[in-house]
C-alpha cells in the first residue's frame, strides 16, 4: 500500500466509525479529520441540537483518546480550565489538580459565555501545547485538539473572543442543519432505539491510536507542494488585506494554516501532492474567522465567505 494511502485508509475507516453514530455532517467530519491530522484546534458554529459534542465524543471513541468537555459559564475561572495548585496534608506540600485542558479531545462548549480572562488560559495550550502553573511547566497529552464551540444566534451575555484568540483555531467550522431526508434517517435511528449516550451499543470501535495519528501526521508532511500552490496562497491570503471591505486581514500564520490544512485534505483524500481544489476549498474553514469586515459591508449584507469567494474568482488558478 502506498504511504498516501494508508493516510486515506485510516480517514476513512475514522469516518466509517463516526457515520454509525452521526447523520450527515460529511464536510464537518472532514475538517475534523483536517484539524486532527494537521495539529490544529478547531472552532464550531451552530445552533443547538445539530450534534456537534456527540461528533466530538464520537471521534474520541474512534481513536481511543480522552476525551473532556468544558461547559463555559460568566462564572468560569482560569482554574477552571488548567488547574490549580492544592496543599496536600499527607506530603505538606502543594500537588497540582489538573484541569480537562490535560487530556486529547477537549470540548469547550459555547466558549464566547465565558469572559475573556478565562478565555486567554487556553492560549499557551493551544499554541505550545503546555501550561505554566506557579512557575512549573506540564506537558500536554498527544494528540491534542481543542474543539470549541459557539452558538451563532445568540449574542447577548456573550463576550466574544478577541482577535488574537481567534487566530489560534487553524479552522471555523459551520455545522448546519441536516437535510429533510438526513434528519428522517435520524428519525428512524432513534425510532430503532439508538441512543446518543451509548457509543458502544451503537458499535463505535477504536480504531486508531497516537502511534498511527503520529504515523498519518509524518506521511503528511511529505506530501509534494509545488512552487506555483505556494504562490496561489499568498495571493489569497494577501488579497484579504487589501479587499475594501475588510478592516484586517489574514495573518501570515494564517498562511501556514492554509498551507497545512491543503497538505492534510489532500492527504486525507489520497493524493500525493496538492492541488489548486484543495486550497480552494478549505479556504473558507481556514479564513472566515480571521477576517474583520468593515460595518459598511456587513450593513450590505456580506459576511467573511462571500469575500472569500470574491478573491478566488480573482486570482487565476495555477495550471
Amino acid at each position: 500500500m502506498a504511504k498516501i494511502e494508508y493516510v486515506k485508509k485510516v480517514s476513512g475507516s475514522i469516518t466509517q466509525e463516526m457515520k454509525k453514530v452521526i447523520v450527515g455532517q460529511d464536510g464537518v467530519i472532514e475538517l475534523m479529520l483536517v484539524g486532527l491530522f494537521a495539529r490544529g484546534h478547531i472552532l464550531m458554529e451552530g445552533v443547538p441540537g445539530i450534534a456537534k459534542t456527540l461528533m466530538v465524543k464520537t471521534l474520541a471513541k474512534t481513536l481511543n483518546a480522552e476525551f473532556k468537555r468544558i461547559q463555559f459559564t460568566p462564572d468560569c475561572m482560569p482554574s477552571d480550565v488548567i488547574g490549580t495548585n492544592i496543599f496536600d496534608l499527607s506530603t505538606h506540600s502543594f500537588k497540582l489538580r489538573k484541569g480537562p485542558v490535560f487530556t486529547n479531545l477537549l470540548l469547550t462548549d459555547e466558549i464566547n459565555r465565558t469572559p475573556p480572562k478565562t478565555q486567554a488560559a487556553l492560549l499557551e495550550a493551544m499554541e505550545e501545547r503546555q501550561v505554566s502553573l506557579d512557575g512549573s511547566v506540564y506537558s500536554l497529552l498527544e494528540p491534542f485538539m481543542v474543539l470549541a464551540t459557539q452558538n451563532p444566534i445568540e449574542y447577548e451575555g456573550t463576550y466574544p473572543l478577541p482577535e488574537a484568540q481567534l487566530d489560534r483555531f487553524m479552522l471555523k467550522v459551520l455545522a448546519e442543519y441536516p437535510t429533510q431526508e438526513e434528519e428522517q434517517r435520524l428519525l428512524k435511528k432513534y425510532d430503532e432505539g439508538f441512543d446518543a449516550h451509548d457509543l458502544d451499543a451503537a458499535g463505535v470501535k477504536a480504531i486508531a491510536d497516537s502511534k498511527i495519528i503520529n504515523k498519518c501526521q509524518k506521511e503528511i508532511q511529505k506530501i509534494t507542494v509545488g512552487e506555483e500552490i505556494l504562490s496561489y496562497i499568498t495571493q489569497i491570503v494577501k488579497k484579504t488585506r487589501e479587499s475594501l471591505q475588510v478592516i484586517l486581514g489574514a495573518s501570515p500564520r494564517a498562511s501556514v494554516a492554509l498551507l497545512l490544512a491543503a497538505k492534510t485534505l489532500a492527504g486525507i483524500r489520497g493524493k500525493e501532492f496538492v492541488t489548486p481544489d484543495e486550497v480552494k476549498t478549505i479556504s473558507y474553514a481556514v479564513l472566515r474567522h480571521r477576517l474583520i469586515l468593515k460595518p459598511e459591508a456587513e450593513i450590505e449584507g456580506m459576511n467573511s465567505d462571500t469575500i472569500i469567494q470574491d478573491i478566488l474568482s480573482q486570482i487565476e488558478v495555477p495550471r
